[in-house]
C-alpha cells in the first residue's frame, strides 16, 4: 500500500496551472479520507484475517466456512495493499450534484459509512466511462487522473452542460489522454482503467448471455475489453461466481499471458484461469507444428473430433455369449443379456473409464442374486470373482481401461481404425494422416487428445477407487476391533460408549481425508463464461476444446478477420454457427488508440493488398515520427541510437530469428507479436514473412505493434 500524508498531486512545471488549490483542494481533502480509511480498514481486516487462522480448523461445512473468509480476507487485503490512494480513477458530477462521485478499482466506505470510492463495474459508475458529448448520460463534468509511482501526475476535465465548469474544472478535454496514448510501454501490459472510453465500455458491460463477438483491428482495445470484461463479468453476474463455474481467459500464446498477468490483479480479480489452447492437454507443452498444411487442414477440422466418439464406442461391446461364472460358493451362469443389462447401468455421458466400475458392481449384483447366498457379503463376493480369469479376460476386453494418448496415437497407425471412426476420409486422406511414429503430437494432434481425454476419463480412476476402497476397508475394520475393545471395557453398558454400537457412528470415526484421489485439473472445466482473444486464429476443431468446456455457451470472442493468418472469408455469425455457437451478437470497434496514423497510413495498403474488405480501423493521433526504411546492416544502430535518446520504453526486432534481445528489446516472430505493443518496432525483411494472406498477414501485424515508432530494414 502507499498511503502517504504527502500531497496526492505531483505535476510537472510544464502543468503548474493545473495545481491551482481551487482545482484540486477539494480532491486533496478526499483523498485524506480515502488514505485514513485505508488505513483503518487494511488494519481490521488483518486483524480479522489472523483471527481466522488462529481459530480452530473444525470439520465439514465448519472447516469449509472458514477457508472461505479466509480466502475473501486474504483477496481483499492483497487487493488494497497492491494500491494505495491510485485506487481512485477519478470522478463525476451531475448536474444538480454537490458533490462528485469518486469512482474507483474497488468500493471503500468510511466507518460512518460515508462512500468514498464507488466500484467501477457498479451500474451507478457507468456514465463515468460512458458519458460522450453527444450522450452525456446526466453527467455535467468528469475528471480522470493519470497515476505515476502513486502520485498524479496529469489530469483532464471534460465539462458536458454549459454550467459543468463551475470553476473546479481545468479543460483540456481530451490532450491529457490522447498524450497517455503514447507514453513509454514495458514489458507488462500498463493500467489503462481510469482510460477506458465510451466506445469499450459498452462493450465491457454488455450482457452474458450467449456469445458476444468483440470485432476490431490493431489499436482499438480488444484486449483491454476481453480482460475488463472478464473482471466485470464476475462483479456483476451472480451466474458466473467462482463457486459457479468462474471464468476462463484464452489467450494466443504464452509472451501474451506474462504481457498481461497483472491486469486482472490490478482489477481485484485473482480467480480468472488464465491459459492458452496448448495448456488444456498435457501434451501440448512439447507439441510441435504440424509439417504438412494438408495434415494440418485435415486435423482442424470438428468431424475428425467428433470421430472420437465412434473410436471410443469400438471398445464398448458386451459379450455377445453367455459363460459360467466360478465362486468359492457354486458356479453361476452371466448370460449375454446379463451383459447387456450390465453395460447399459452407468448413466449416459458417463466417462468410458469412471463407468468400468459402475458396471463391475451391476455385475456384482447380478451375480450375487444369482447365486442367492444370503451368508456371502458383497465384498467376498467381489474377491471372489476377481480370482475367476475367464471373467476378468472377457471384462477387459468388452471394456478396457484406455488411454488417450494410446486411443488418438492408433489413428495414426491404424489405418482400419481410422476409416472406421471417419469413412469419409478418401484413402489419400487416410494414408496421409499416417505417420510412424504415433505419439509424435503436433498442435493439430490437441483438440483429439482433448476430446479423448473428456470423453475417456481418469484411466486411473478404476485403480484408485480399489485403492480407496482396500484403505476404507482396513479403516473400518481397525476401527471395528477399537470399538468392541470399547465396549467391553464398559461395565455398565450405557452412555455414549453404548453408541458405538450402530453402524452409521462407526462409520462415522473413519477418516476419508487421508484416502487418495487425484489432483484436481483447473482447467479441466466446466466454466460459466469462457473468454477467446484471438480467436479468428481457432480452427473449427480448436472450438471444440472451449465448447466441451462451457456447457451454457456463454462467451466472449475477441479477435480481427483481417488479422486471420489463414484467412476468415466467412461472417463470424457463419464460422460460428458452424462450430456450435448458435446465439451471436456482433460489437465492432473502429478506433485504432494504440497505433499512430503515421504507421497506419503505411500498414494499411499492406493488409487491403490482400483483403480489400479488412476492417481497418481509424487513428485518432499522429506520433510527428515518420516510418522509415533502411538496409539490415542499420540494426544496431538504430537500437543503439533509441536507447541512448529513450530511458524508457520497449522496442522490438521482428523477423530476425538470430538477433539476441535484451531487458528492453524482444527478439520475435510475427506471429508472437499478436496482441503485444512497443514504442518501437524494426521489421527485418518483411517481405520474407510469407506470400499471399499468411504474409500480409503476417506484416499487417508486425507493423501495427508499434505505439511511437517504425522502422522497416531491408537485405536489399
Amino acid at each position: 500500500m502507499r498511503v502517504t500524508t504527502q500531497s496526492a498531486f505531483d505535476l510537472p512545471e510544464r502543468l503548474s496551472a493545473k495545481a491551482d488549490p481551487a482545482l484540486i483542494a477539494r480532491d486533496e481533502r478526499h483523498f485524506a479520507a480515502i488514505a485514513e480509511t485505508l488505513e483503518q480498514t487494511i488494519a481490521e481486516l488483518s486483524a480479522r484475517l489472523a483471527a481466522e487462522r488462529r481459530a480452530p480448523g473444525g470439520a465439514g461445512r465448519q472447516a469449509m466456512d472458514r477457508d472461505l473468509e479466509i480466502h475473501r480476507l486474504s483477496a481483499r487485503l492483497r487487493a488494497l495493499r497492491r494500491f494505495g490512494l491510485d485506487l481512485c480513477l477519478g470522478h463525476m458530477a451531475g448536474a444538480d450534484d454537490d458533490e462528485p462521485v469518486y469512482i474507483g478499482r474497488l468500493g471503500l466506505t468510511d466507518s460512518a459509512g460515508r462512500r468514498l470510492l464507488l466500484d467501477w463495474r457498479s451500474p451507478a459508475a457507468e456514465p463515468f466511462f460512458g458519458a460522450t458529448h453527444a450522450n452525456p448520460m446526466g453527467l455535467a463534468s468528469r475528471r480522470r487522473y493519470r497515476w505515476t509511482k502513486g502520485r498524479i501526475s496529469d489530469y483532464w476535465d471534460e465539462v458536458f452542460t454549459a454550467d459543468g465548469l463551475s470553476g473546479h474544472a481545468a479543460l483540456d478535454d481530451q490532450s491529457a489522454f490522447i498524450a497517455s496514448l503514447g507514453s513509454s510501454r514495458s514489458p507488462r501490459m500498463r493500467d489503462v482503467l481510469g482510460t477506458i472510453q465510451a466506445d469499450q465500455d459498452a462493450v465491457i458491460r454488455a450482457g452474458s448471455r450467449g456469445a458476444l463477438v468483440v470485432d476490431g483491428g490493431p489499436g482499438t482495445g480488444k484486449t483491454v475489453v476481453a480482460l475488463h470484461r472478464s473482471a466485470y463479468l464476475l462483479y456483476s453476474d451472480p451466474r458466473l461466481g467462482h463457486h459457479r463455474g468462474g471464468v476462463l481467459f484464452v489467450g494466443p500464446h504464452q509472451h501474451y499471458l506474462a504481457y498481461v498477468a497483472d491486469v486482472l490483479p490490478s482489477l481485484g480479480e485473482e480467480g480468472v484461469q488464465t491459459c492458452t489452447l496448448r495448456d488444456l492437454v498435457r501434451e501440448g507443452a512439447g507439441a510441435a507444428v504440424e509439417a504438412d498444411p494438408r495434415v494440418a487442414r485435415l486435423k482442424a477440422s470438428a468431424d475428425l473430433v467428433k470421430g472420437i466418439e465412434t473410436a471410443v464406442r469400438f471398445y464398448e461391446n458386451p459379450p455377445t455369449k453367455g459363460m459360467t461364472v466360478t465362486t468359492h460358493w457354486s458356479d453361476v451362469r452371466l448370460s449375454a443379456e446379463d451383459w447387456a443389462e450390465a453395460f447399459d447401468a452407468p448413466e449416459p455421458g458417463t466417462p468410458h473409464n469412471d463407468a468400468r466400475d459402475r458396471i463391475w458392481e451391476e455385475l456384482v449384483t447380478i451375480l450375487a442374486d444369482k447365486l442367492d447366498a444370503e451368508d456371502v457379503s458383497p465384498a467376498l463376493l467381489r474377491r471372489s470373482l476377481l480370482q475367476d480369469r475367464e471373467l476378468m479376460t472377457t471384462f477387459n476386453r468388452a471394456w478396457p481401461v484406455l488411454e488417450a494418448a494410446d486411443l488418438v496415437g492408433d489413428l495414426w497407425t491404424v489405418p482400419a481404425y481410422l476409416r472406421l471412426c471417419a469413412p469419409w476420409l478418401s484413402r489419400e486422406e487416410i494414408r496421409l494422416l499416417q505417420r510412424a511414429d504415433p505419439q509424435a503430437w503436433t498442435v493439430s494432434d490437441l483438440p483429439l487428445l482433448d476430446a479423448a481425454r473428456q470423453r475417456l476419463g481418469d484411466p486411473e480412476t478404476s485403480r484408485r477407487k480399489r485403492r480407496q476402497d482396500a484403505a476404507l476397508a482396513a479403516q473400518r475394520e481397525q476401527m471395528t476391533q477399537v470399538v468392541e475393545n470399547l465396549l467391553e471395557a464398559d461395565d455398565d453398558g450405557e452412555g455414549l460408549v453404548t453408541m458405538l454400537h450402530g453402524q452409521d457412528m462407526r462409520n462415522s470415526l473413519v477418516d476419508e481425508s487421508e484416502l487418495p484421489t487425484a489432483d484436481p485439473d483447473l482447467l479441466a472445466g466446466p466454466f460459466a463464461h469462457v473468454v477467446v482473444d484471438e480467436a479468428q486464429e481457432l480452427t473449427d476443431a480448436e472450438w471444440q476444446m472451449l465448447l466441451l468446456r462451457c456447457p451454457s455457451r456463454s462467451f466472449t470472442i475477441v479477435g480481427d478477420r483481417a488479422q486471420a493468418r489463414h484467412g476468415f472469408t466467412e461472417s463470424w455469425t457463419e464460422r460460428l454457427g458452424r462450430v456450435g455457437l448458435d446465439r451471436v451478437t456482433l460489437a465492432s470497434l473502429g478506433i485504432n488508440y494504440r497505433t499512430p496514423e503515421e504507421i497506419m497510413t503505411e500498414a494499411e495498403p499492406v493488409i487491403r493488398a490482400a483483403l480489400p474488405d479488412a476492417n481497418v480501423p481509424t487513428s485518432i493521433r499522429r506520433s510527428g515520427v515518420p516510418v522509415t526504411y533502411g538496409p539490415v546492416t542499420e540494426l544496431d544502430t538504430v537500437l543503439d541510437d533509441w536507447l541512448a535518446a529513450h530511458a524508457e520504453g520497449t522496442a522490438c526486432v521482428i523477423g530476425a530469428p538470430a538477433f539476441r534481445g535484451s531487458s528492453r528489446v524482444r527478439s520475435l516472430t510475427p506471429e508472437l507479436s499478436k496482441g503485444l505493443e512497443f514504442d518501437l518496432v524494426v521489421l527485418v525483411d518483411p517481405e520474407t514473412f510469407g506470400e499471399g494472406v499468411e504474409g500480409a498477414v503476417d506484416r499487417y501485424v508486425a507493423m501495427t505493434r508499434a505505439t511511437r515508432q517504425l522502422v522497416v530494414l531491408t537485405s536489399r
